[in-house]
Protein backbone atom coordinates (compact mmCIF):
# COMPACT_ATOMS: atom_id res chain seq x y z
CA UNK A 1 0.00 0.00 0.00
CA UNK A 2 2.72 2.43 0.96
CA UNK A 3 3.89 2.21 -1.99
CA UNK A 4 0.92 2.50 -4.26
CA UNK A 5 0.51 5.87 -2.29
CA UNK A 6 2.27 8.07 -4.43
CA UNK A 7 0.59 7.15 -7.25
CA UNK A 8 -3.19 7.53 -5.97
CA UNK A 9 -1.76 10.85 -4.74
CA UNK A 10 -0.69 11.84 -7.67
CA UNK A 11 -4.24 9.97 -9.27
CA UNK A 12 -6.59 12.29 -6.56
CA UNK A 13 -4.93 15.38 -8.29
CA UNK A 14 -7.53 15.98 -10.92
CA UNK A 15 -10.32 15.67 -8.59
CA UNK A 16 -8.82 17.66 -6.10
CA UNK A 17 -7.75 20.68 -8.30
CA UNK A 18 -11.08 20.89 -9.94
CA UNK A 19 -12.67 21.43 -5.93
CA UNK A 20 -14.23 24.43 -5.70
CA UNK A 21 -14.24 26.06 -2.02
CA UNK A 22 -17.85 27.77 -2.85
CA UNK A 23 -19.79 24.87 -2.73
CA UNK A 24 -18.79 23.22 0.50
CA UNK A 25 -21.31 22.21 3.65
CA UNK A 26 -19.93 24.24 6.23
CA UNK A 27 -22.60 23.15 8.41
CA UNK A 28 -21.77 19.78 8.07
CA UNK A 29 -18.54 20.29 8.24
CA UNK A 30 -18.57 22.40 11.36
CA UNK A 31 -20.56 18.97 13.14
CA UNK A 32 -18.16 16.58 11.84
CA UNK A 33 -15.21 18.93 13.40
CA UNK A 34 -16.86 18.51 16.50
CA UNK A 35 -17.29 14.80 15.78
CA UNK A 36 -13.96 13.94 14.32
CA UNK A 37 -11.46 16.76 15.14
CA UNK A 38 -12.30 18.14 18.26
CA UNK A 39 -10.83 15.91 20.65
CA UNK A 40 -7.49 16.32 19.22
CA UNK A 41 -7.78 19.90 18.09
CA UNK A 42 -9.90 21.58 20.35
CA UNK A 43 -13.25 22.69 20.10
CA UNK A 44 -12.58 26.39 18.88
CA UNK A 45 -10.02 24.66 16.80
CA UNK A 46 -7.05 25.70 19.79
CA UNK A 47 -5.09 22.75 19.29
CA UNK A 48 -3.69 21.14 21.77
CA UNK A 49 -0.96 22.44 24.70
CA UNK A 50 2.50 22.76 23.76
CA UNK A 51 1.79 21.78 20.19
CA UNK A 52 4.80 23.01 18.80
CA UNK A 53 7.08 20.53 21.78
CA UNK A 54 7.24 16.52 20.57
CA UNK A 55 6.17 14.42 23.39
CA UNK A 56 8.64 11.56 24.87
CA UNK A 57 7.58 9.65 21.88
CA UNK A 58 8.72 12.14 19.47
CA UNK A 59 5.10 13.07 18.46
CA UNK A 60 4.22 16.91 18.11
CA UNK A 61 0.77 17.39 20.13
CA UNK A 62 -2.30 18.57 17.62
CA UNK A 63 -1.99 22.10 16.02
CA UNK A 64 -4.49 24.72 16.27
CA UNK A 65 -6.26 25.14 13.32
CA UNK A 66 -7.01 28.53 13.75
CA UNK A 67 -5.21 31.51 12.61
CA UNK A 68 -2.43 30.49 15.36
CA UNK A 69 -1.82 27.40 13.56
CA UNK A 70 0.00 26.84 10.67
CA UNK A 71 -3.08 24.61 8.62
CA UNK A 72 -3.25 27.86 6.86
CA UNK A 73 0.23 27.65 5.30
CA UNK A 74 -0.42 24.54 3.57
CA UNK A 75 -1.70 24.00 0.16
CA UNK A 76 -5.84 22.06 -0.09
CA UNK A 77 -4.02 18.60 -1.58
CA UNK A 78 -1.56 18.76 1.33
CA UNK A 79 -4.51 19.18 3.81
CA UNK A 80 -6.84 16.55 1.82
CA UNK A 81 -4.23 13.77 1.78
CA UNK A 82 -2.87 14.54 5.49
CA UNK A 83 -6.75 14.19 6.22
CA UNK A 84 -7.57 11.63 4.35
CA UNK A 85 -4.30 9.06 4.74
CA UNK A 86 -2.78 10.63 8.03
CA UNK A 87 -0.07 12.53 8.31
CA UNK A 88 3.03 9.75 8.61
CA UNK A 89 1.29 7.71 5.60
CA UNK A 90 1.19 11.13 3.42
CA UNK A 91 4.91 13.05 4.60
CA UNK A 92 6.34 9.34 3.56
CA UNK A 93 4.69 10.08 0.35
CA UNK A 94 6.43 13.19 -0.01
CA UNK A 95 9.57 11.57 1.09
CA UNK A 96 9.75 13.57 4.42
CA UNK A 97 11.25 10.61 7.02
CA UNK A 98 12.75 12.73 9.67
CA UNK A 99 8.88 13.43 11.49
CA UNK A 100 6.36 11.44 12.84
CA UNK A 101 3.07 12.73 12.64
CA UNK A 102 0.61 11.45 15.19
CA UNK A 103 -2.38 12.37 12.61
CA UNK A 104 -4.45 9.71 12.08
CA UNK A 105 -6.12 9.04 8.15
CA UNK A 106 -9.98 9.03 7.87
CA UNK A 107 -9.93 7.15 4.91
CA UNK A 108 -12.83 4.71 5.50
CA UNK A 109 -14.22 7.09 8.24
CA UNK A 110 -14.96 10.15 6.48
CA UNK A 111 -15.80 10.42 2.48
CA UNK A 112 -13.62 12.75 0.29
CA UNK A 113 -16.91 15.13 0.35
CA UNK A 114 -16.75 14.99 4.14
CA UNK A 115 -13.23 15.75 4.35
CA UNK A 116 -13.73 18.95 2.05
CA UNK A 117 -16.32 20.44 4.00
CA UNK A 118 -14.80 19.61 7.17
CA UNK A 119 -11.47 21.94 5.86
CA UNK A 120 -14.16 24.00 4.29
CA UNK A 121 -15.45 24.70 8.08
CA UNK A 122 -11.95 24.92 9.36
CA UNK A 123 -11.22 27.55 6.46
CA UNK A 124 -14.34 29.72 7.28
CA UNK A 125 -12.77 30.52 10.87
CA UNK A 126 -9.34 31.99 9.13
CA UNK A 127 -9.40 35.88 8.35
CA UNK A 128 -9.37 37.55 4.91
CA UNK A 129 -5.28 37.32 5.07
CA UNK A 130 -5.27 33.80 6.35
CA UNK A 131 -7.32 32.35 3.31
CA UNK A 132 -5.36 34.46 0.72
CA UNK A 133 -2.68 33.15 1.77
CA UNK A 134 -3.54 29.78 1.72
CA UNK A 135 -5.26 30.15 -1.06
CA UNK A 136 -1.79 31.33 -2.99
CA UNK A 137 -0.26 28.39 -1.75
CA UNK A 138 -2.05 25.82 -4.30
CA UNK A 139 -1.09 25.86 -7.81
CA UNK A 140 -3.37 27.91 -10.77
CA UNK A 141 -6.41 25.67 -12.02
Amino acid sequence: MRRLLPLLLIAASPVIADHNWDHRNIDAGRSLYADQCAACHGANLEGQPDWRTAGLDGVLPAPPHDGTGHTWHHDDQLLFDYTKYGGQITLEAMGIADFTSGMPGFEGTLTDDEIWDTLAFIRSTWTDREREVQASRNPPH
